[in-house]
């Protein structure tokens, strides 16, 4: 008895002959993998035919890279788009206060700020510098033309390009910038464009320093211990 695929056996062999693989016959005339191996085990191809089907395989690996690759930017577009609306969800549950705003800022010195001698803060993100400039400005009624600006470059860095960026970024006049030092360590090392070196903001305020330590260690002790107190109820 003649199987229901037969009727494409001749058009399978003269494709093979060709030098299309099993995969590209399956696809185009729709017969299963098991009966083309059966149909075409003993078929052996010329060199001609063997560089088709190698360039054909590459191809396919090539387009499945591609393909592989697309998936895994929209992949990692959902869930950056996920986390965005996460904490669009938390920031509009907080009622913004002028203590909500320095508690934030007290948590950002934590990481970034100098903890003795100064009040300092300095970091390579113009956001981050502006946020902490608006708070000495606007919470603790400094004089900008009292705070200092200092900058960190690489050594392959244009130090009047370096600042005349930051000077923009943060709406502060350039003769505000005074010192600037290189590393002479990053030498021979090509900078990356993006990269406009880090940026330090002083106030020389120690008190507003002592303040903000004083207030993110006990907010954290907080926070440990009243969930030590759930967690145990």
């Amino acid at each position: 008895m003649k199987s229901r695929w037969f009727n494409y056996k001749d058009r399978a062999v003269s494709l093979r002959k060709q030098g299309f693989s099993y995969r590209e016959i399956e696809q185009t005339l729709s017969v299963p993998r098991s009966t083309l191996s059966h149909w075409l085990r003993h078929i052996e191809l010329t060199p001609g035919q063997k560089l088709r089907l190698e360039q054909s395989t590459g191809n396919g690996l090539i387009k499945a890279r591609i393909k592989a690759s697309q998936w895994h930017r929209n992949q990692k577009k959902l869930r950056l788009q996920k986390a965005k609306e996460e904490a669009e969800t938390v920031l509009n549950n907080i009622e913004m206060s002028d203590d909500i705003v320095e508690l934030a800022l007290a948590m950002l010195y934590l990481g970034e700020g100098a903890k003795s001698g100064t009040t300092a803060i300095g970091n390579s993100n113009p956001l981050i510098m502006r946020f902490f400039l608006a708070i000495l400005v606007k919470k603790y009624q400094l004089d900008p033309l009292k705070i200092r600006f200092d900058l960190h470059i690489r050594i392959d860095q244009d130090p009047e390009e370096i600042k005349d960026y930051w000077a923009k970024e943060l709406d502060v006049p350039l003769d505000r910038f005074k010192y600037v030092v290189a590393d002479k360590g990053t030498a021979g090392r090509t900078t990356y464009p993006s990269y406009r070196g880090v940026c330090i903001i002083n106030c020389g305020n120690i008190a507003i320093q002592r303040k903000l330590i004083h207030l993110y260690n006990l907010f954290c002790q907080k926070v440990i211990d009243e969930w030590a107190v759930s967690s145990a109820g």
